[in-house]
C-alpha cells in the first residue's frame, strides 16, 4: 500500500486510532478519517498528526448518504476500510437501535457509495480499489469448551443485537461483492486491548476500578473464555490482508491465546498488588464482585 491513499471510516475509536497511527507513522500511507465521534470516539489519540501532511479529518457519519459520496469523489482512495461500529454488547441489550442504524444502514450507505465510485475509476485504478470491513468473531456465537476455534467456513451464530447486527453487515458485504463485483476483503477479529481503548471494555474497566478501589464486576461465574490480541497486531494483520487478502474472502485474526474473564482480572490485580499496592493492604482480587450474567452471553469465543 505503499503511495497509497486510505479513506478510514471510524478511525477515532479504538482500534481504527491505533491504525491510523500505525499506517502513518510506520509506512507514511496518506488517510482521510471520518469520524462521527461518538462516545467512544476521540481525537485526542491522534493530535500527534494534526500537522502531518499524510493525515486528514472530517467529522462524519457513515449513514450520510450525502457525505461519504462527496468524500469518495474529492479523495480518490484506493482502499476504503470501515471501522466505523457500534460495538458495547451491554449497550446493544438495553438500546438496539443504534446499533441497526450504524452497523447495517450505515454499511449498506457505505456500501452502495463504495460501488458507484469504483463503476467511475478508470480500469488501472479500479484493478486496485479494495473495500475492507472489518468485522468480530462475535458473529460466531458460543463454542463450548474443547471445541476446535472458529474458521472462516462456520456458521454464523450470533448471539445479542450487537453481533447480530455485525453478522447482518457482513453477509451485505459479501453479496455486494457477490452480485455486483465489489472488490471486498472481510476480517473478523477477536478480543483486543491496549491503548486508547474505551473504559467500558473489560481490560481497561478493571484497571481503572482498581486504581479508584472500587467493586470488579465479573459476570457469571467468570469462566466465560476470550482470545485476546493487542491492537497493533491486530492493525499489522489489517494491513497484510490489504496487501495480500484474496478478494472476496473473509479472515480470521486472532491470537490463540485464550483466557477466561476470571484469568485476566485475577492477572490484572496481581500486577496492581505489585506495581500500586492498596493503601489498606488488602489485594485487589477482594474487589471481585460476581453479577448476574447478562443475556445471550457467549461463553467461549474463538
Amino acid at each position: 500500500m505503499d503511495n497509497k491513499k486510505i479513506l478510514v471510516l471510524g478511525g477515532s475509536g479504538f482500534i481504527g486510532s491505533n491504525f491510523i497511527n500505525y499506517i502513518v507513522i510506520n509506512k507514511g500511507i496518506s488517510v482521510l478519517n471520518i469520524d462521527k465521534l461518538t462516545y467512544a470516539g476521540s481525537n485526542e489519540s491522534l493530535l500527534h498528526l494534526v500537522d502531518n501532511s499524510n493525515y486528514k479529518f472530517v467529522r462524519g457519519d457513515i449513514c450520510d448518504v450525502a457525505l461519504i459520496p462527496e468524500i469518495l469523489s474529492s479523495y480518490k482512495p484506493d482502499c476504503v476500510v470501515n471501522f466505523a461500529a457500534e460495538s458495547h454488547v451491554d449497550r446493544s441489550i438495553s438500546n438496539h437501535s443504534d446499533f441497526i442504524n450504524t452497523n447495517i444502514v450505515g454499511v449498506y450507505n457505505l456500501l452502495e457509495s463504495s460501488l458507484n465510485y469504483f463503476k467511475n475509476l478508470p480500469s488501472n485504478k479500479k484493478s486496485n480499489f479494495k473495500f475492507l470491513q472489518i468485522s468480530t468473531d462475535e458473529v460466531y456465537g458460543s463454542l463450548k469448551l474443547g471445541d476446535d476455534s472458529f474458521t472462516e467456513l462456520d456458521k454464523y451464530d450470533p448471539s445479542s443485537p450487537y453481533s447480530a447486527s455485525k453478522a447482518a453487515s457482513d453477509h451485505l458485504v459479501k453479496a455486494w461483492s457477490k452480485t455486483y463485483d465489489l472488490p471486498i476483503l472481510l476480517t473478523n477479529c477477536s478480543n483486543n486491548y491496549g491503548p486508547y481503548q474505551f473504559p467500558e471494555k473489560l481490560i481497561p474497566l478493571i484497571i481503572i476500578n482498581c486504581l479508584r478501589e472500587k467493586e470488579l464486576p465479573v459476570y457469571g461465574n467468570g469462566k466465560n473464555i476470550r482470545d485476546w490480541i493487542h491492537v497493533v497486531d491486530h492493525c499489522t494483520a489489517i494491513l497484510k490482508i490489504i496487501d495480500n487478502g484474496l478478494i472476496g474472502e473473509s479472515y480470521n485474526v486472532g491470537s490463540e491465546f485464550e483466557l477466561t474473564n476470571l484469568d485476566i482480572i485475577n492477572k490484572i490485580c496481581k500486577n496492581m498488588d505489585t506495581k500500586k499496592p492498596r493503601k489498606n493492604g488488602l489485594l485487589y482480587k477482594d474487589l471481585i464482585t460476581f453479577v448476574e450474567d447478562r443475556p445471550g452471553h457467549d461463553f467461549d469465543i474463538l
